[in-house]
Order: C-alpha cells, then sequence, then structure tokens
C-alpha cells in the first residue's frame, strides 16, 4: 500500500502542495488530475522519494522514500518521468536493461533477458532495439521508457503523463500495459490530463488544485460537471452510462485575443512600436 498522510513541499521557498492526504491499494490505478501548476508532477516526484517533504509522510509498502537506500527504493517503485528525453546516445535495448540494474547481483538477475524482452515486446518496440534512442520520435521514446519501467518489476509503479507524446494507438495500449499492472497486483499511481482516460482506466481519482485535494475518492465520485468545472476554471459537463464516464469541456466560440494581435497597425503605431 501507498500512504499519503498530510505530505506538503515547498520549493523556492514557495508551498507547492500542502497537506495532501490519501491511500492506494495494490492492485488499483489512482490518477492524480488538476490543472497546470497544480502540484501533480511535484507530489509525484515526492512519493519516488527525489525530492523533500516539509511536511507530513509517504509510507511506500513498509518503506519511507525519504530514507530508503537508493537500490532498495529502486526494487520498491519505478518510475517513468514526463520528460522522456535522454542526454545521452543509447541503443534502446541498453536503455530497457537499465531497469533491471537494481536486481544485479542477485538471484533476479538470471531472468533479465526475459523481462527485457517481454517489456520490449508488450510496449512494441522490439524493432527499435538496435535504434539510437536519440534519433527516435517523442512517442518512440515514451514507449522505450514505459519498457524500462516494465522491466523494472516493481510493486509501486509511478507514470507522469505516460502518454503525452503517443498517438491514439500507443495511448490506448499504453494504458492497457498500466491497468494490467494493476490487474497483477501492483500499485499504480498515473498523472494525466486526459480526463476520459483517466475516467475509463482508473479506479480512484485524486484531484489537485492549487496543491491541495480539492476531490478524491472513486472515479464516478469525484467525476462530476460542478468539482471538475470548478478545479478547472471552465465549464465541464459529465455524462454517465452504464458502461462508461464521459467528460466533455464546453467549446470556445470565440477567443479573447487582444486587437494589437490581430488588427492591422498604422505606420505610425508600427514606428511608435518598433522605436
Amino acid at each position: 500500500m501507498l500512504i499519503v498522510d498530510n505530505v506538503s513541499i515547498a520549493l523556492g521557498g514557495r508551498n507547492i502542495v500542502e497537506n495532501v492526504s490519501f491511500k492506494a491499494k495494490p492492485g488499483t490505478v489512482t490518477g492524480l488530475i488538476g490543472p497546470n501548476g497544480a502540484g501533480k508532477s511535484t507530489l509525484l516526484s515526492a512519493l519516488s522519494g527525489d525530492i523533500p517533504l516539509a511536511g507530513g509522510s509517504i509510507t511506500l509498502g513498509q518503506k519511507d522514500p525519504q530514507h530508503t537506500p537508493v537500490r532498495e527504493l529502486a526494487r520498491t517503485r519505478s518510475v517513468m518521468l514526463q520528460d522522456v528525453g535522454v542526454a545521452f546516445s543509447f541503443l534502446v535495448r541498453d536503455v530497457v536493461e537499465m531497469g533491471r540494474r537494481p536486481w544485479a547481483r542477485t538471484d533476479q538477475a538470471e531472468f533479465d533477458d526475459e523481462i527485457i524482452d517481454a517489456a520490449l515486446e508488450a510496449t512494441g518496440t522490439t524493432h527499435l532495439i538496435d535504434r539510437d534512442i536519440m534519433v527516435l520520435s517523442g512517442g518512440e521514446r515514451a514507449r522505450v521508457a514505459m519498457a524500462r519501467v516494465l522491466a523494472q518489476r516493481t510493486p509501486i509503479v509511478f507514470f507522469d503523463e505516460p502518454t503525452a507524446a503517443m498517438d491514439i494507438r500507443y495511448q490506448e495500449q499504453s494504458l492497457g500495459l498500466i491497468r494490467e499492472l494493476a490487474a497483477h497486483g501492483a500499485t499504480v499511481i498515473v498523472v494525466l490530463h486526459d480526463l476520459n482516460a483517466a475516467a475509463a482506466y482508473c479506479d480512484s481519482i485524486v484531484c489537485l488544485d492549487s496543491g491541495s485535494v480539492a476531490a478524491a475518492g472513486p472515479v464516478a465520485e469525484v467525476f462530476n460537471s460542478k468539482i471538475l468545472s470548478k478545479v478547472y476554471g471552465w465549464p465541464i459537463e459529465v455524462s454517465t452510462t452504464s458502461s462508461a464516464i464521459h467528460v466533455a469541456p464546453q467549446r470556445a466560440r470565440k477567443g479573447t485575443m487582444s486587437a494589437a494581435l490581430i488588427a492591422p497597425l498604422s505606420s505610425k503605431n508600427t514606428h511608435s512600436h518598433m522605436g
């Protein structure tokens, strides 16, 4: 189980996350949603043990990520970051193999090749194994990053906008893999901006707004028009059928662009603006 108890996080002298509490059970997918700047990625970094807490506590299984040795932590949780860019040239298979490093010199290491091959196959990246990851598209790099996470084989898995760079086919396949991880007992936390994807693939939702929990609970409880419209500052309609929850924002009929951006400027005004 993942337990987040009254967690606060401060960066640059400013509180980014304040008094956040929730629990996530094995076998479930918990979605973190909320507008830009709500604190989702910052919270995920703290859950991963990558940034310190200003207050509260986090428990991953029986471990405190803030005080767990790096290798032990890497055997407990794996993380797919939102930014899957790389700074050095590696072959795709080498990148996926990095997910097995926490298990080096353990009895699990003998299964490395089998696990790496399975992760590549699951993410549709087997054909890329001899390619330099630097030359891949954003969507391909994201799938390789997901393969690395799958190869790490941890009981707790964090995903930060995992499908943002993918086309519709691989978005659905990747979310299906996330769902399958939970079905096999993993505790999964996933940051998503696509509310319909969150409704379809998550068991529960933690909705953040300005660093605090605006709503938390089962998808059907959090996904209602009043809550989402207030959090996102935009009219959102939520409809529910016997098989699905659908979220539809009101379409903008007219923007609020200043005339200075679209109307022709007189030569006088042009000269004045040019100095």
